[in-house]
């Protein structure tokens, strides 16, 4: 799961969301030093992520990508799952999107100082350019997918993963509304 996903799935506090964003910057964190609502974020986020691995909708998806991007199918059905989160808001969520993004870009602003700096930068490139209310586009994940594909320090075949996603959108957003579901329903009973 990608960053929308997280705040979306995690406990309901401002702490437990920064937390659920702060598993994905955990290296050279003394999570000891945090407070507890913030470590309820981590384990949360660990726990998504675990049973997302697993999920056999998850594993078949990663199989719809060619043999040279499958490594990376990964990375790219995290970043796709926010944009169908999105597109798909209502069936999951009685809370108003743009109100839900609001909050969440404010709770990060407000609490910036429980947050490791390479997290803190992030966070303020996500509020500051809007990354959940671009997901909503298609052509904007294929942008932040090839950012992610220059970033990898090997030589890789990522750049224009957006190509094999278009090619199979519609299988992909079907699994992914099997899916999400049962992540949801799973979240939701995490300690």
């Amino acid at each position: 799961m990608n960053h929308l996903a997280h705040v979306f799935l995690a406990p309901d506090s401002p702490e437990a969301r920064v937390g659920s964003i702060l598993g994905d910057f955990t290296r050279g964190v003394d999570l000891s030093t945090l407070p507890a609502t913030v470590k309820q974020g981590v384990r949360h986020h660990r726990a998504v992520d675990s049973f997302t691995d697993q999920h056999p909708d998850v594993l078949a998806s990663k199989q719809v990508f060619s043999p040279q991007r499958r490594r990376f199918a990964g990375v790219a059905l995290d970043i796709l799952y926010d944009h169908f989160l999105l597109k798909h808001w209502d069936r999951f969520s009685a809370i108003d999107q743009d109100a839900f993004i609001l909050r969440i870009y404010s709770e990060l602003k407000k609490n910036e100082h429980l947050m490791p700096d390479p997290m803190a930068r992030v966070t303020r490139r996500m509020v500051w350019n809007d990354w959940f209310g671009a997901y909503q586009d298609l052509e904007n994940i294929g942008y932040a997918l090839d950012r992610v594909a220059g970033r990898i320090r090997f030589r890789n075949d990522f750049t224009g993963m957006i190509t094999e996603i278009r090619a199979n959108q519609d299988e992909l957003e079907k699994k992914f509304l099997s899916f999400f579901p049962e992540l949801q329903e799973f979240a939701g009973g995490i300690e």
